[in-house]
């Protein structure tokens, strides 16, 4: 392995400056050293779009599973997120045919009534928090809404979902691994109460009726019924949340999303401001990429935000343009993983940013967004706006 650098580039990106605006931080890395060794997370990392995509598309040397290096993983681990083939085939079309069985218009249209409700609340205020007033409550709604389940207590959940994320980055910050074994302890627990007295319908419904005849162990369900639930409501509130923000910097961007046409609108929303910032594998087979051999048993971060603003792929990467297309951004993955729910965030994106853009002038930014120490999953944890 290569010599690191003196100081590490990996550890540079959380530093609260570049936490509310990582892009610079990895257009530097990028132009520097695209395949660069990060002795602080024992990890190569990528930031051009090629290499991100070529790894991402190459399943047999670079596995999701790390038990194809040889390394023991836990039984609560093991789910649709850290399968592969041919687990990981099973276990993505069981799952892929349950949401197809999901009221997709019936869910539109409860989504475009929560975002009403929040609207008709939040306008009569000066001004309010996008994240707690309106992007998570929203996210959450509707990931219950998918699962058929009851919504837990935000004071309970909240904590918990966020010790999980903030456990994603334990390789920089060692000190939130164990709160977030316990947090995905606590979240399959939750998860085998649905299962013991489940719903008719959702996704939840679908395992608890065809689980036992699909061939899948029952802990992967129920670890996949977690892993859904955590990334159905993280992703897509930070999504949205993630989204606002950036159209308040730019003026007139909730009338240039109306006159654009939705879908491909949102699909620029997720590239320009994606929630997932990074992904990884573990190398089985030596491999070259971008001109540097990754060698069996080593970790690749793939910085897939950095991907998404890579102007050797998109023109003019840090513009929000509603009317980029094609937009093959990797804010879903790309390959074998590419997110499972992609069709459901982009639906509630969809639903979300047109009821604003009917309804609304414009979003003004009250006060600067206030950003997690998170370099996984990005997003605020406050952000005062103020609609218009």
């Amino acid at each position: 392995m290569p010599e690191a650098l003196s100081t590490d580039r990996i550890l540079a990106l959380a530093e609260p400056e570049t936490l509310r605006d990582p892009y610079p931080a990895y257009a530097r890395l990028r132009e520097a050293e695209p395949v660069y060794w990060s002795e602080a997370i024992d990890s190569w990392v990528l930031t051009r779009y090629e290499d991100c995509v070529a790894v991402l598309r190459n399943s047999r040397a670079f596995a999701s599973d790390w038990r194809r290096t040889g390394e023991q993983i836990p039984t609560p681990l093991l789910s649709i997120q850290s399968l592969d083939p041919p687990e990981h085939t099973l276990i993505r079309h069981f799952m892929v045919n349950a949401v197809r069985t999901l009221d997709h218009p019936a869910l539109q249209r409860m989504i475009a009534d929560r975002v009403r409700e929040r609207l008709a609340r939040i306008r009569r205020q000066d001004s309010f928090d996008v994240v707690t007033e309106f992007a998570a409550p929203i996210a959450l709604d509707t990931i219950v809404a998918v699962l058929g389940v009851a919504r837990p207590e935000p004071e309970w959940f909240l904590p918990t979902s966020q010790a999980i994320v903030d456990g994603m980055d334990a390789g920089v910050w060692p000190e939130t691994h164990e709160p977030a074994v316990a947090a995905r302890a606590r979240l399959a627990e939750l998860a085998e109460g649905w299962l013991a007295d489940p719903p008719d319908a959702g996704l939840v419904g679908y395992v608890a009726a065809h689980g036992a005849d699909s061939g899948i162990e029952r802990p992967v369900l129920l670890n996949t019924l977690r892993a859904v639930f955590h990334a159905g409501f993280e992703s897509a509130g930070r999504l949205l949340a993630n989204a606002l923000a950036a159209m308040a910097a730019v003026p007139d961007a909730l009338g240039r999303f109306a006159a654009a046409e939705t879908p491909v609108a949102v699909e620029e929303l997720v590239r320009h401001s994606a929630p997932v910032q990074a992904d990884g594998r573990a190398c089985v087979q030596e491999t070259s990429i971008g001109g540097t051999v990754i060698r069996r048993g080593e970790a690749v971060t793939m910085l897939l935000g950095a991907a998404n603003r890579d102007p050797a792929r998109f023109h003019d990467p840090d513009a929000l343009d509603f009317g980029r297309a094609p937009n093959p951004h990797v804010g879903f993955g790309r390959g074998t993983h590419s997110c499972l729910g992609q069709s459901l965030a982009t639906l509630q994106a969809g639903v979300v940013f047109e009821i604003l853009a009917a309804e609304c002038d414009r979003i003004r930014a009250v006060t600067a967004p206030v950003y997690r120490r998170n370099l996984t999953l990005r997003g605020p944890s406050r952000f005062e706006a103020r609609l218009a």
